[in-house]
């Protein structure tokens, strides 16, 4: 069985290169956007890690991490673009007859609430968001969990909370966890760990942690946000950190839940992407 599943992951890196035609969503959606970017995956390794296994009559589901690496060419650069696929394989009598990708499924999240503009005396000292301290802490626990802080099982908007925090953006707001952005005794904000309440956080606060929202991608630096609302609904489901940039001067980002590190930002290539997706991007604004 784990030969089957090593001979899988073999194959799945070569079609990510191939130009031959394939019937898989998430590689033909990752090479179209490679193709508007002038860009190429030169090589793709992939490593798997067993997760659980469940055992019914003569079927049997593997449930797996998938651990992709990009090695890709643009404009005469070239960097390396990393992902954690979580994907469930069924086995009927010893041979795979299914392996997909297991989809995030984005909670409606009961606690989010609308946060209105605060016009709060809650002001702290001047503060300077240190751009690289975030990207550090985004590079370092990009594929692994703090233990000074709560796991989510969707954990992208705890993940981004962090590493702005990890850059000085400074706490307030504790123990209303309508209040603020904060993190405290095993206890939290809204704001800190729900993707939708994040954005309005950013959209609305006047005292510390602030940011301006900009339109063009191009306008983002190291350490900023950009918010996603995959169906369009106006319920923003997912949030990262801008850790790099292309060639051509774009944001590559790092996030949670389904782990990534120097992703594309349009998030073209995800399962979870549709046509109707909008983007919130947000510069911090510091006291520097």
């Amino acid at each position: 069985m784990k030969k089957q599943l090593k001979a899988k992951l073999e194959e799945r890196s070569e079609q990510f290169v191939q130009k031959r035609k394939i019937d898989d969503e998430k590689i033909i959606k990752k090479q179209k956007s490679l193709r508007k970017r002038k860009a190429e995956i030169v090589k793709v390794m992939a490593t798997g890690r067993i997760i659980s296994r469940e055992q019914m009559d003569d079927q049997d589901l593997i449930y797996y991490n998938v651990h992709l690496k990009y090695f890709i060419h643009q404009g005469g650069h070239f960097y390396l673009e990393e992902e954690v696929e979580m994907r469930k394989a069924s086995y009927f009598k010893g041979a795979i007859f299914e392996d997909v990708e297991v989809p995030v499924i984005y909670p409606e999240a009961t606690e989010d609430r609308i946060i209105k503009k605060e016009h709060s005396k809650d002001h702290r000292a001047s503060f300077y968001y240190d751009r690289l301290n975030a990207v550090r802490y985004a590079e370092r626990w990009w594929n692994s969990y703090n233990p000074a802080y709560k796991k989510f099982d969707v954990d992208c908007t705890n993940y981004i909370s962090q590493c702005l925090h990890a850059g000085g953006a400074p706490m307030r707001g504790y123990p209303n966890r309508s209040k603020g952005w904060w993190h405290q005794n095993r206890n939290w904000s809204y704001s800190w760990a729900v993707a939708n309440s994040l954005k309005s956080h950013l959209q609305t606060s006047t005292a510390g942690l602030k940011a301006r929202e900009v339109k063009d991608p191009m306008q983002l630096k190291l350490g900023d946000v950009i918010c996603y609302d995959f169906q369009g609904d106006g319920r923003f489901d997912h949030n990262t950190i801008v850790t790099g940039k292309d060639a051509a001067g774009m944001p590559l980002v790092n996030a949670h839940t389904y782990n990534s590190r120097m992703r594309y930002w349009a998030y073209e290539d995800s399962s979870a992407y549709t046509p109707n997706i909008k983007y919130k991007m947000f510069t911090i604004i510091d006291d520097a």
